[in-house]
């Protein structure tokens, strides 16, 4: 586990706070202050796993709450840090959960959805690892399918051609060889095809496991949906896995036979332990609409299972504790857990004292403005417009947009926000829609070639209607 804490060090190592900013805004607009202090809780985990072992449990992370209206890039800045800093990363809906004893979903699954996918992380880590090795024995099993060995004694060359079969053939005399000769001879020969893809086109059959369709859930009190995943585990080993044989062309099989032979070679003891170890050092839990949980209880004074009872049971998971996973015990001293809420109703006090004590971080993201909105539409790396011109360019048609039409639209989407509801950055999407409908509804059919610029007055002409009927922009935009 010490190499794996190591190694992921290694990874933090160059991301210093000022880079992870500089990274994030290649795909958010403004909220520095929610971008800092994101930075600062990534690079604090590095700062901590490099500190000395007499101290290093004993420092905590802190949590943060992003407090701001919905569509300002509350979730796409936990997504994208999470994704910066390879750590398992889960998006959870307080409004989910329910106490414990309730029916609903306990606030422990959180912790081992987040285990399954660290697991999952750290397995297609190995599989990039073995790949060179899977590839290789992957060509074998589809060389034993064109070019079945012979029953006899052999030896395969799994690590490639045989020098002595593949050097010319000068002084070789097919009718006296063996047929052990003839057949290793046939099969580099097949082997040297495979490398050149000269046969990813043909179809072979291989054998594919069969699916049952039948799957079994169980839904109940604590431990009984863990519970309900290792029946599942146990029934599936008892009974043999069966297969069918499936004709598949050559470049397909190699996907399905990779996945074999990788898990084959993979040790999945290892990879738990180095899991459960990354998710309790670099884990991170978002969670979203906290703020739906905070509040008094109901006014009939009767307990309020999905708030205030959800906040008691988030408080020592939040605060550090031992979840039981089919996997093993997972701390969650060192998850970081980024709460977010709009606020709009409840405040942050109105959560329980004990829960606010362990979100000491608290940000207030900013409303979006026009000047946002146009940099939205031209800075990020996957820009809608961007997106836009990236769907139609599979038509064959090459989209552009003027800087008068986006700055239009940036006034448009600002303009409905302050006046009809603000959904923030989500607003851009209805309006790009729209604007683009037609367009979208006349390739190929229509237009099926050539460039085609969007312009402020083209844009003017989609929305004027909608932009000027308030009542419509309503149930439009």
């Amino acid at each position: 586990m010490a190499d794996s804490t190591k190694l992921l060090a290694n990874e933090l190592d160059n991301l210093t706070p000022q880079q992870i900013v500089a990274a994030l805004d290649e795909f958010i607009i403004g909220q520095n202050a929610a971008k800092k202090s994101v930075a600062i809780a990534l690079r604090n985990r590095w700062r901590r796993m490099n500190a000395g072992e007499g101290i290093r449990d004993e420092i905590l992370p802190n949590n943060i709450i992003l407090i701001g209206p919905t569509g300002v890039g509350k979730t796409e800045i936990a997504r994208r840090l999470a994704k910066l800093a390879r750590a398992p990363f889960i998006k959870v809906e307080a409004t989910k959960f329910t106490e414990v004893g309730y029916v609903g979903r306990d606030v422990e699954s959180m912790i081992r959805d987040l285990t399954e996918i660290g697991i999952g992380m750290v397995k297609q880590e190995m599989r990039e690892n073995v790949k060179p090795r899977a590839e290789e024995m992957v060509e074998e099993r589809i060389l034993d399918i064109l070019i079945p060995p012979l029953p006899k004694k052999r030896k395969k060359s799994v690590y490639g051609s045989n020098p002595a079969l593949s050097s010319n053939d000068a002084g070789f005399n097919p009718s006296t060889a063996s047929d052990e000769e003839l057949n290793e001879r046939t099969r580099e020969k097949f082997r040297q095809k495979l490398k050149n893809g000269e046969l990813e086109e043909r179809e072979i059959e291989i054998d594919v496991k069969a699916s049952s369709g039948q799957t079994m859930q169980i839904f109940g009190p604590q431990g009984m949906e863990e519970m309900g995943m290792n029946l599942q585990d146990m029934l599936g080993n008892l009974m043999p896995q069966k297969t069918k044989k499936r004709k598949v062309k050559i470049k397909d099989a190699r996907q399905h036979l990779f996945q074999e032979e990788a898990e084959k070679l993979i040790d999945h003891e290892s990879a738990v332990q180095i899991a459960l170890e990354r998710v309790q050092s670099t884990g991170i839990v978002f969670l979203d609409e906290i703020d739906k949980i905070a509040g008094s209880s109901s006014k009939s004074g009767g307990p309020d299972v999905s708030r205030q009872g959800v906040q008691r049971d988030l408080l020592p998971i939040v605060e550090g504790s031992t979840v039981t996973t089919k996997y093993g015990m997972v701390k969650t001293d060192h998850i970081l857990f980024v709460a977010s809420g709009a606020f709009n109703v409840a405040k942050p006090s109105d959560l329980i004292p004990e829960l606010q004590g362990r979100f000491p971080i608290r940000v207030e993201m900013d409303s979006l403005t026009e000047e946002n909105f146009y940099q939205i539409l031209t800075a990020p790396k996957n820009a809608l417009t961007i997106q836009y011109a990236a769907m139609l360019g599979s038509e064959g048609i090459t989209l552009k947009f003027t800087k008068d039409a986006l700055r239009e639209i940036a006034k448009i989407a600002a303009d409905v926000n302050r006046d009809v509801e603000n959904i923030g950055a989500r607003r851009l999407h209805t309006i790009m829609s729209t604007v683009l409908e037609e367009l979208l509804y006349s390739v190929p059919d229509d237009i099926s070639e050539g460039t085609i610029n969007i312009d402020r007055a083209y844009v003017s002409k989609q929305l004027d209607q909608i932009v000027t009927n308030k009542d419509l922009s309503q149930f439009i935009l």
